[in-house]
């Protein structure tokens, strides 16, 4: 079996080495295309406007300077063309994804890439802590149940165009209640803070931050199976069509 890892942190990303030793007890055949640089928040960008960069580390490993769905492009069409990969793994990445930070996220994208390219493919994250000094990452925990839940997905029959956000709570291996099969949860307020500064010159400037709260959970949602110290797996489709609207829309747009 080919497995093909990316992430969204970069090449040198503490996460890609964990992914990178959790494939390698799936399969030997690993190869890893990943950013040059952090890539976090870029969701399914492409670059169209400037050539990519491509640089080999070694026989196996490459580093594009470009996002993550650059990376998936280039490994599947480029770097892996003569035999493309069984399948592909996005992470470990250093923060959750969960409810709508799956649509900023470059490590979901990659995944979403690899779905439209018809590729079996698994974004993984790693929560951390709420609570100011907790804020580390266990990455025992998907080193512990990475391997297993992966294959046991690769048992399954994937439907086209769909891929899985896989989610680990920030807790110990011993620590982890068992695996939840979630819809994608919502938030119930503004994440997005932008603090407005000064330059040396005089020039303002803006800077994003997201502040970090608890929400109010929903059973059977990513962020409650989190709360619970379940591993969240949520499958996810490349079809955003609302259909529930569909004939209400057509009707009164006819």
């Amino acid at each position: 079996m080919r497995i093909l890892i990316t992430n969204d942190d970069g090449i040198n990303a503490r996460g890609l080495e964990i992914l990178k030793a959790i494939a390698l007890g799936i399969s030997p055949d690993v190869w890893t295309v990943a950013p040059e640089t952090n890539q976090s928040g870029t969701s399914h960008s492409m670059t169209l406007h400037t050539p990519l960069r491509q640089r080999k580390l070694d026989e196996r490993t490459y580093a594009i300077a470009g996002t993550p769905t650059d990376c998936v492009i280039m490994a599947v069409r480029h770097i892996l063309k003569d035999q493309q990969p069984d399948i592909i793994l996005s992470g470990v990445n250093h923060g959750s994804n969960l409810a709508e930070d799956i649509t900023y996220s470059g490590t979901v994208a990659a995944a979403m890439e690899g779905a439209l390219l018809g590729i079996p493919s698994i974004a993984l994250s790693l929560m951390m802590g709420f609570e100011e000094g907790a804020r580390r990452a266990i990455w025992d925990t998907p080193l512990a149940h990475a391997p297993s839940l992966i294959k046991k997905l690769l048992d399954e029959k994937w439907n086209p165009k769909t891929l899985v956000n896989v989610n680990f709570p920030d807790a110990p291996p011993d620590a982890v209640k068992g695996v939840a099969v979630t819809s994608q949860g919502v938030r119930d307020q503004a994440l997005l803070d932008i603090d407005s500064r000064t330059d040396p010159w005089g020039t303002p400037y803006f800077w994003f931050g997201f502040e970090r709260r608890k929400s109010t959970l929903i059973t059977g949602t990513d962020l409650a199976a989190i709360a619970e110290n379940k591993i969240s797996v949520t499958p996810l489709s490349v079809d955003l069509t609302d259909r529930s609207a569909l004939k209400s829309l057509a009707s009164r747009l006819a």
